[in-house]
């Protein structure tokens, strides 16, 4: 949280602050010019002044002393009744305790590697944030609609920034450099668009997933960095063509999901991530179907190449990624290797 927020938020707590020193100082001061104290006899006299506690003095006072004090006892009632009321009002309105969970959660974001970065928290940005969470990745949400996030966001576990995600700061405060992935899902090209550059210039290496309504922003989004863009309508109508053509796959497709509800899970895996192996191999080398009960139903070669149903003795790099079908607990077994 920047200086200027953290100021904003405790506005009227400073101020409250300052007039409490501001007083103090002038008591000590006082007390030091007219009764000639020394500096520790002036502090303890402004103290039990404006506490009002009645302790006696430290010398008697001079008449001159006499009527500081009186206006010194005055002035403070005012200070402190309005110290006690900005301390009560920010804490019963809550400014306190969101100050401290926004303070808690940039604090958690600032710690994370290898996240997803989600702009927009529409009905597409929350529909992504479940299979991410279903996954068990780790990500970011960036929204600045104050509706959304008081319905959605404020009272879930959901680790969030209010902002614009078009803008450079915001991104970094999410963790935009040590980010794997980000997904734009921004209800407007334009805005996007923006998010793309702007992402592209600060992580070269990340994965970049924009929405896009029309053909034209499709082709301007890959042209500025993303890897893939996807047509929510588009989609929409490919999926309501097949499952008018071949609708026993597509309910097929829908029964090997990815978030553990079903009894069968469809997962992608880097073949790195299985071995330390830095030359080519055969698929029967990882021996994961012993290992994991796993079977590997298709292969993505580094140059792009998929190869359905690949045999045990097809060849893979450590950089070919491989699409492997198993149950939840085979699934979770796989996992535990992965992160052995």
């Amino acid at each position: 949280m920047s200086l200027f927020s953290r100021f904003t938020i405790f506005r009227n707590l400073y101020f409250a602050l300052a007039a409490l020193l501001g007083i103090l100082t002038v008591g000590v001061v006082g007390y030091r010019l007219i009764e000639d104290y020394t500096l520790l006899e002036s502090f303890y006299m402004t103290v039990i002044t404006l506490s009002t506690v009645g302790f006696k003095e430290v010398r008697p006072l001079s008449e001159e002393g006499q009527v500081f004090t009186a206006l010194l006892i005055i002035s403070s009632f005012g200070i402190f009744a309005y110290a006690i009321s900005t301390v009560t009002r920010s804490i019963l309105s809550g400014e306190l305790g969101s100050y401290f969970k926004v303070y808690k959660l940039e604090k958690k974001i600032d710690k994370l590697e290898q996240h997803v970065v989600v702009c927009g928290f529409g009905r597409n940005g929350r529909r992504a944030a479940r299979k991410l969470e279903a996954y068990g990745q780790e990500f970011v949400v960036i929204e600045n609609d104050e509706q959304i996030i008081n319905r959605y966001l404020v009272n879930s576990k959901t680790m969030y920034l209010v902002g614009d995600a078009t803008q450079e700061d915001i991104l970094i405060k999410a963790g935009i450099g040590k980010a794997k992935s980000l997904l734009s899902t921004l209800s407007k090209d334009a805005d996007n668009l923006y998010v793309v550059i702007t992402a592209r210039d600060l992580n070269r290496n990340m994965s970049i997933i924009s929405r896009a309504a029309t053909e034209s922003a499709d082709k301007k989004l890959k042209a500025v960095g993303a890897n893939y863009v996807i047509m929510p309508e588009g989609v929409g109508g490919g999926h309501m063509a097949t499952l008018v053509m071949s609708p026993n796959i597509v309910e097929f497709l829908e029964y090997l999901s990815i978030d553990g509800s079903s009894a069968i899970n469809l997962e992608e895996v880097e073949v790195s991530q299985l071995t330390d192996r830095l030359d080519s191999m055969q698929i029967k080398d990882l021996a994961l179907r012993q290992q994991t009960g796993c079977n590997i139903i298709g292969l993505k070669t580094p140059e792009g190449e998929y190869i359905i149903n690949p045999g045990a003795t097809t060849e893979i790099t450590p950089n070919s990624r491989l699409f492997v079908l198993g149950k939840p607990e085979e699934i979770k077994h796989l996992y535990k290797i992965l992160n052995s």
